[in-house]
């Protein structure tokens, strides 16, 4: 059942879309992969962070749609972090490497809590413009794990991949999901044990966002009614900590609906960041947005500045 796999949408996306690899640390060993597809002049573009069992690859069909819109799209993999600080200074070194000065960033779980952490490690000098947080939490402790986060390095592979298909969804599910999750278990089977370690050791290790630090930032936030491997509770502190985020659900999804939801999280993408269309955080070509859209855009930018005077 590897449908994705073979599907032609993935096909066509890893014929056309470069691997990049690209090394901003000193230890030649922590190396970047990404997908950089669309327009190179857009300097703030989308940025797509994975979760502990995925690739750059996994949000193949969001780099597809998007840029067929017109929007600049980074989606890449983490090098071996072991800590939350390690991993902000090395994205900020990515992305003064690649010469955008600020981004927007859509994460997924683990990718979601390192979006937060990373807009809070910057907020002196803000580097993140826009979140959208897919299935996300804000604070680590809700996986119960804190006591073992500091011996995933000595776990073997196998236990660490036993740890992660815990979480996937069990049970029946409909065929689109069963592809995703097949599709993810493909990409966690391509992760080695340092890899797999360090994240589960970034997901687990004692920390929570710190919500003052970045309410300048504009958030949506999506995620499932149905199974997936964050609590109520857990989505429930998300809303507490960002009240004005704009909140996107999808009945259906389960853990990875990027994949088997892609449609409708790809729609919500672009109603988040259509409020910036018309100013210099566009993540999209001017040429691609319709006169009328940018007008509007526009008027509404002046009525912003008229009321700030």
């Amino acid at each position: 059942m590897e449908e994705i796999k073979v599907s032609p949408d993935y096909n066509w996306f890893r014929s056309t879309v470069p691997l990049k690899r690209i090394i901003v640390d000193d230890d030649d060993s922590k190396v970047w992969s990404l997908y950089d597809a669309g327009p190179k002049s857009i300097r703030c573009p989308i940025i797509l962070l994975p979760p502990v069992s995925g690739t750059a690859e996994v949000f193949f069909q969001q780099v597809l749609a998007l840029t067929g819109w017109g929007y600049r799209v980074i989606s890449l993999q983490y090098p071996v972090y072991w800590d939350l600080m390690e991993f902000c200074d090395g994205f900020r070194k990515l992305l003064d490497h690649l010469q955008l000065d600020k981004v927007h960033l859509f994460g997924a779980s683990l990718g979601g809590f390192l979006a937060q952490k990373f807009a809070e490690c910057t907020h002196k000098s803000p580097r993140v413009h826009s979140l959208i947080l897919c299935n996300s939490f804000s604070d680590t402790s809700i996986f119960n794990q804190m006591w073992t986060a500091n011996s995933f390095w000595l776990m073997p592979a196998f236990m660490l991949k036993k740890i992660v298909l815990g979480n996937f969804a069990k049970g029946p599910v409909d065929p689109k999901m069963a592809d995703a999750i097949d599709f993810m278990v493909d990409r966690l089977e391509s992760l080695n044990q340092s890899e797999l370690a360090s994240r589960l050791t970034l997901n687990c290790q004692n920390s929570y966002v710190e919500p003052h630090k970045i309410k300048e930032v504009a958030v949506t936030i999506i995620d499932v009614f149905d199974q997936s491997a964050l609590s109520l509770e857990a989505k429930e502190e998300m809303y507490k900590l960002y009240p004005n985020a704009r909140r996107a659900h999808l009945k259906t999804g389960g853990n990875f609906p990027y994949l088997c939801r892609s449609a409708e999280v790809n729609l919500y993408i672009q109603i988040h960041l259509r409020q910036f269309h018309g100013t210099r955080y566009a993540a999209i070509s001017p040429s691609m947005v319709s006169a009328e859209e940018l007008q509007v855009q526009e008027s509404q930018l002046s009525q912003h500045e008229d009321d700030d005077q």
